[in-house]
């Protein structure tokens, strides 16, 4: 009796996963608990067992194939039955719904592996096609980096899932789709291009006419849509409106028969936030509507340039952690003298024996986790009207980009040792600019420090990181004269390295008695270091 071997599901939040390798061929015997083919997800990469005992007779999905859970991937038999051959692989892969269709194509390819757009973390339905790193003709490696993506969370390299030549683009760039869209295909034949190619980085003439317009075209203030019209967003979009009291009605749709996309409505946020759209407009009734916007010209010798898709998110984040929280921000000056003396007589050998440089960054992020231990408050959520103590210290290291700013998470922060504290800070801010972060490793931050100081600030009032409490500025590192007394009270003045430090802390839930606690002890963990760094 055939027994079915299925994608298993590998975590609550895991609907797929990807064949990376068959350990066994059609026709090959296997033992039931046996490793029978190894699959990756979005969280981890593990190799499936037998079910049963007998013969693999069939093999439904090649490698490289995305499979939903429960679906049947092969089928294990007793001895002596049928086995199918590789001519029958059966490469589910979902219908293209009509309004990509309806979109203009790049050549059609018959057959091959569809590459679909995937989910980049549980909360993340849609993301947004940024750069395609190869053109319709090309030959691609599998895990080769295909195409760059922008989410709510991080922007990412998506890799080739096989081996093969580029022979469809569906999706141009600029363009947001929504997860498991295919955006383009790898094999089949590769057809003549008819009259109306398809945009993306294959033609200049393609890349003119994509089905969703492009940002450049997007600039300008868009005429007020009427209430009542029928509104078609996906579910992110609408979860957006309800958190912002935000009727739909109101927000210009740009995407395939007016659409909303994630880019229209946080645009219409940030024009209300700005104010070049009355707030009012919102809610408001038809009545109550100010009267509809027109474009503008800009002024000669001027340039515009839409908002990023991060950049746009960052706009949001910070409008509104400015309206959750009553921020204070509290300045201390600390003398560095004792740390920059340590690197500088260490940082050649700490290099040497441990692969990564000794930066300022992990001293700061010890003495930090030693003021958070010691007052947890700081490190405590306001949510639901109540204070959620966590039980672990996740350290959000805020990472400039030339494109924007992230913030890539130290988990468990307070169990790691000086050196992999070193690693880890170093490791997530160089894959933070190479675009290689997974969506978990920007995610369940508790507290975050931020280094404007690098960029020669005296100190900075950081806005805090939602939902987070507290976040800790880096002003610059400088010399300066100091006065210093000795035990019997006599001054003198001496030259020392010194650095502000500005708290920014949530009055709801931390006091500036809490935050006078937290600076003293953070302040007094740099000046008085006395611990091995490895």
């Amino acid at each position: 009796m055939p027994t079915d071997v299925i994608m298993p599901q590998m975590g609550e939040s895991i609907f797929e996963g990807t064949i990376t390798k068959w350990l066994k061929k059609a026709g090959d015997p296997v033992d039931k608990d046996e490793p029978l083919f190894e699959i990756s997800t979005d969280k981890v990469d593990a190799e499936i067992p037998a079910p049963a005992t007998g013969v693999l007779t069939e093999i439904r999905f090649p490698e490289g194939a995305t499979v939903q859970i429960n679906t049947v991937v092969a089928v294990v038999s007793e001895t002596g039955e049928a086995v199918a051959t590789p001519a029958n692989f059966q490469v589910q892969t979902p219908p293209v719904p009509q309004e990509q269709l309806a979109a203009p194509q790049v050549p059609q390819g018959a057959g091959g592996t569809e590459v679909v757009m995937p989910q980049m973390g549980e909360s993340i339905f849609e993301g947004t096609v940024t750069k395609w790193l190869k053109q319709v003709g090309d030959t691609v490696q599998k895990d080769e980096p295909l195409f760059e993506i922008s989410t709510d969370k991080v922007d990412a390299e998506i890799p080739a899932p096989i081996t093969g030549v580029l022979t469809e683009i569906r999706v141009p760039q600029g363009t947001t789709v929504e997860i498991n869209k295919v955006v383009a295909v790898i094999g089949g034949a590769l057809a003549p291009a008819s009259g109306a190619s398809g945009a993306g980085p294959a033609t200049a003439e393609a890349s003119a006419t994509p089905s969703v317009a492009p940002q450049a075209q997007m600039a300008a203030p868009q005429v007020e849509q009427a209430p009542g019209r029928r509104v078609r967003s996906s579910p992110l979009v609408r979860r957006i409106a309800k958190e912002n009291n935000l009727d739909l009605a109101y927000v210009p749709g740009t995407g395939s028969d007016g659409r909303i996309t994630k880019e229209d409505i946080l645009r219409y946020l940030s024009d209300v936030a700005s104010g070049k759209m009355p707030a009012s407009t919102r809610t408001a009734p038809q009545a109550q509507l100010a009267p509809p916007q027109v474009a503008q010209v800009p002024p000669m010798g001027s340039e515009v340039v839409a908002l990023s898709r991060m950049r746009a998110i960052i706009a949001q984040r910070m409008v509104e952690s400015k309206e959750i929280s009553p921020h204070v921000h509290s300045v201390y000056k600390v003398d560095m003298t004792r740390i920059a003396l340590l690197r500088e007589r260490h940082k050649a050998a700490f290099e040497q024996r441990h692969g990564v440089k000794l930066t300022y960054m992990p001293f700061i992020a010890v003495a930090a986790i030693q003021a958070l231990r010691r007052f947890p408050i700081v490190n405590a959520s306001l949510q639901d009207g109540f204070i959620h103590y966590h039980p672990n210290i996740n350290l959000g290291i805020a990472v400039a980009l030339e494109w924007g700013l992230i913030v890539p998470v130290v988990k468990r922060a307070e169990e790691q040792s000086f050196v992999s504290l070193a690693r880890a800070i170093n490791d997530l801010a160089g894959r933070a600019r190479t675009k290689k972060l997974m969506p978990e490793e920007v995610t369940e931050s508790t507290f975050t420090l931020t280094n404007s100081g690098i960029f020669g600030d005296e100190f900075g009032t950081p806005i805090i990181n939602q939902p987070e409490s507290a976040i800790l500025a880096i002003g610059g590192l400088r010399k300066e004269p100091v006065v210093l007394t000795d035990a019997e009270g006599n001054d003198s003045i001496a030259i020392r390295s010194m650095q502000h430090f500005c708290l920014g802390f949530d009055h709801r839930t931390i006091d500036g008695a809490d935050s006078g606690k937290f600076m003293t002890e953070f302040k007094k963990t740099l000046e008085g270091w006395d611990r091995e760094i490895g």
